[in-house]
């Protein structure tokens, strides 16, 4: 800050459009299902698994919103983009790894699955911030994605909900586990693989 110049706070703030407050509420569901999950790593609730899937599908409504509210006040910046992006990889991209993680998938093998999955997250923002631009092809909308977009690891989440509904968590993890050069690989975990890359994939969906 300059000399002179006059403090202002909270003056980042007061730049957020509404849509950005739901983008902010999607980064605090999957922030708070990081938290669930690791109290249930505690405490062994089950209940604690259903609240982290819960808060991940919260966050997939706020996710949804904020795109509709954009779009009703056309209302958009870069500074929104990138809170999203950013909302994205928390609640869509972390939060299921770590969801997974606690659910039993804590082998050296899947724990290499579980950082590529997140990895793939990244990079298919990434990728995406750079090229929608051009994807939009000059009428400010993009028309398709390229790759699955990040929010559908809700998939991911639906299928340990499930699991941990009937009671296939940690050791009754469904699949089993392997064991290759002493070290441990569920399954199961490649589904994680599988949702990591068909998102840095070059397959074009359209967008609605």
């Amino acid at each position: 800050m300059k000399a002179g110049t006059p403090h202002k706070p909270f003056s980042m703030i007061r730049e957020f459009y509404l849509a950005d407050w739901f983008t902010l509420a999607n980064a605090v569901c999957g922030t708070g299902a990081i938290f669930s999950i690791m109290t249930y790593l505690e405490l062994r609730d089950v209940r604690h698994v259903y609240f982290a899937c819960s808060l991940v599908f919260a966050a997939l409504i706020f996710d949804v919103l904020d795109g509709r509210i954009a779009r009703w006040r056309q209302q958009t910046s870069i500074l929104g983009r990138e809170l999203d992006s950013l909302a994205d990889i928390i609640s869509f991209g972390v939060a299921p790894a770590i969801i997974g993680y606690g659910c039993g998938m804590q082998g050296l093998y899947d724990r290499v699955v579980l950082a590529f999955f997140v990895a793939c997250g990244v990079s298919r923002l990434a990728r995406y911030n750079v090229t929608a631009e051009a994807l939009s092809e000059g009428t400010g909308k993009v028309k398709y994605f390229e790759g699955t977009p990040i929010p559908t690891s809700i998939i991911l989440v639906v299928l340990l909900a499930i699991a941990a509904w009937f009671g296939a968590l940690r050791q009754d993890l469904w699949f089993g586990e392997i064991t290759l050069a002493g070290f441990k690989l569920h399954p199961l975990v490649l589904t994680f693989a599988l949702s990591g890359s068909l998102m840095i994939s070059r397959f074009r969906i359209p967008k609605p």
